[in-house]
């Protein structure tokens, strides 16, 4: 009964790309003391224009304005997880109560039973009395092993354990059984790809790179011009070698060979990073999952990862394809999975999210596939992720939640299309259905995770708000039928109440298809300045990244953003959308 957003467009025509920018982005901050320490750096990219809209109405807000009290936000806590966090400091105190009140029962059995050498008042180190309580706590644990069910249950003279001590074991196996049918997922790291600079280019290096393609029309090169000069893509982001070297005198090369060289630069670089920060060995990685839409070569880009880092032969590896630029937290979904049924043992994963260009340059003219060449470019991302006890004081996030939502409908299925044009030329067509489609897909999936992420405060007005239009949909229906057509018109009509995510969620990561989607998002969700910010910068310094987008607004959060610093137990919802069509979110926890 939760409703969070309404129908209206939410992507702003993403062909129209038409934007009015008139106040400037915030300056390069250093990392501040909350921040978890990286060796990597964000370099900035001078732009010609600025990528921050002005709000519509009233003053800009900072962030300090969205402080919601802890109270209001206690029902949005995992408790299994806060429990999670402590249980190996609870458990270990357990057993050790557990076990100083088996000695404490063996001793006041025991005080009826042996004669006292002691006065009154006095204990009694006697080796007879220190073999005795032994031999008297190692009978009780042999009991316990050989009637580990029944015993310990039964009461009354049959039973070998006392009351206080059957309360103290129900609980820590209570508290073992919640934690071990919800265990948290820990983030220990992530790493970006930052490219070399061999491989940027500016706007007007991409236009002579499609020149020397030799397929396009001059109508075709000032359209894709005019996308490149709006679409909020900065002067210095990176394509492929296979692609960059006909700027040079040479062909561009879009073979397997070429492809397969960008995915090993690529993959291998962000994989040791994030190894090297999550401080773990290669075969220390229990399930791996890559993530990348359009090249699926054979061997998988899994056993190419397996192969060079010599993991264990007993690796659970997946490898994920044609999922879209949603396709990063699918993957992370799909880890937390796998992780949970590893209830006892605990293990680690690591995802990588990456798009390979090489092979993916449209040769065609119709415009439908064109965006594709002005807006992607060369990115990936890993994520180390455990669910075991022992990493929880050391991981940087913890995974709260993730949704992932579906469209199942035909012209959602169309929208964002892996065709061939009338010349047969090969690309990735999208669909003007686009805005309506993604509108719905966020709106179902905002009504889903809203009522884990919202405070009481922002879910109450959408419950009777919901509620009051309900009767006052009945109550007109029944003054109709009574032939009062007249008053069932003054009705009012009560419009849905738009919660406010940022009551909730302190950071935003909006997946960087586009400024036309980051505006949509900005304007419908009443984000702030400093809230897009993120995703503006990731979008002006490396371009459309595909699923990896998420991850370098979050390296931004993590490093570099001052007006809206990142502090322990902020949290950050990350958005993406994929073709098929999908929305997925996720939100994590900083610790």
């Amino acid at each position: 009964f939760f409703i969070c957003l309404p129908s209206p467009v939410i992507l702003h025509s993403i062909l129209q790309l038409q934007y009015n920018p008139t106040t400037t982005m915030a300056p390069k901050s250093q990392a501040g003391d909350e921040a978890n320490p990286s060796a990597s750096t964000m370099k900035r990219s001078d732009s010609e224009s600025s990528f921050v809209s002005v709000p519509e109405e009233g003053p800009v807000k900072d962030y300090r304005d969205y402080r919601v009290r802890k109270s209001s936000l206690i029902a949005t806590v995992n408790w299994s997880h806060v429990i999670g966090t402590y249980l190996p400091t609870l458990f270990i105190v357990g057993i050790g109560v557990l076990v100083a009140q088996i000695v404490h029962q063996v001793i006041m059995d025991l005080s009826s039973k042996v004669e006292h050498k002691a006065s009154p008042g006095e204990f009694d180190f006697s080796i007879e009395t220190i073999t005795a309580v032994i031999l008297g706590v190692r009978e009780i644990f042999l009991s316990l092993f050989k009637y580990y069910i029944v015993l310990p249950l039964q009461s009354g003279e049959g039973g070998v354990l006392s009351t206080h001590v059957k309360t103290t074991a129900l609980v820590l196996v209570v508290i073992g059984v919640i934690v071990t049918n919800d265990k948290p997922i820990y983030m220990l790291a992530f790493s970006t790809f930052k490219a070399p600079d061999s491989w940027k280019v500016s706007h007007a290096e991409i236009i002579q790179m499609m020149k020397n393609q030799k397929c396009f029309t001059e109508d075709s090169l000032k359209f894709m011009s005019r996308l490149l000069e709006r679409s909020g893509t900065g002067q210095s982001t990176a394509w492929p070698p296979g692609i960059v070297q006909c700027l040079h005198g040479k062909e561009s090369d879009r073979s397997i060979e070429a492809s397969r060289k960008e995915a090993e630069t690529v993959i291998f670089d962000i994989v040791e990073s994030a190894l090297k920060k999550a401080k773990l060995h290669p075969r220390e990685i229990d399930i791996l999952v890559i993530n990348c839409s359009l090249f699926s070569p054979t061997p998988s880009l899994c056993a190419m990862v397996i192969s060079k880092f010599g993991m264990r032969q007993d690796i659970q590896s997946f490898n994920l394809s044609g999922m879209g630029c949603g396709a990063s937290l699918i993957s992370v979904g799909l880890a937390k999975d796998l992780l949970q049924r590893r209830r006892f043992r605990g293990g680690k994963a690591l995802v990588v999210s990456t798009e390979i260009i090489t092979p993916n340059l449209y040769h065609g003219n119709e415009r439908g596939f064109l965006l594709q060449n002005t807006l992607f470019r060369c990115g990936g991302a890993a994520i180390v992720l455990s669910n075991s006890w022992s990493d929880g004081r050391r991981a940087w996030y913890k995974l709260l939640h993730t949704v992932r939502v579906q469209s199942n409908s035909e012209e959602a299925y169309n929208c964002v299309y892996e065709a061939q044009d009338s010349d047969a030329q090969r690309g990735v067509r999208l669909s003007k259905e686009i805005v309506k489609v993604a509108g719905k897909c966020m709106e179902k999936n905002m009504t889903t995770i809203g009522p884990y992420v919202l405070p009481l405060s922002e879910q109450i007005p959408v419950v009777t708000t919901m509620a009051l239009r309900l009767m006052l949909k009945n109550f007109g229906k029944l003054l109709k039928s009574c032939g009062q057509e007249k008053l069932a018109a003054k009705l009012p009509n009560k419009k849905h109440y738009v919660p406010d995510f940022k009551r909730g969620v302190d950071h935003f990561c909006i997946h960087a298809g586009g400024r036309a989607v980051i505006d949509g998002i900005e304007k419908n969700m009443k984000l702030e300045l400093f809230h897009t910010e993120p995703s503006r910068m990731a979008l002006m310094n490396y371009g459309n990244t595909s699923s990896s987008s998420i991850w370098y607004e979050m390296e931004y959060i993590q490093e570099h953003q001052k007006t809206n610093p990142l502090k322990k137990g902020h949290r950050i919802m990350q958005v993406a959308f994929g073709s098929g069509f999908k929305c997925t979110s996720g939100v994590w926890l900083k610790l």
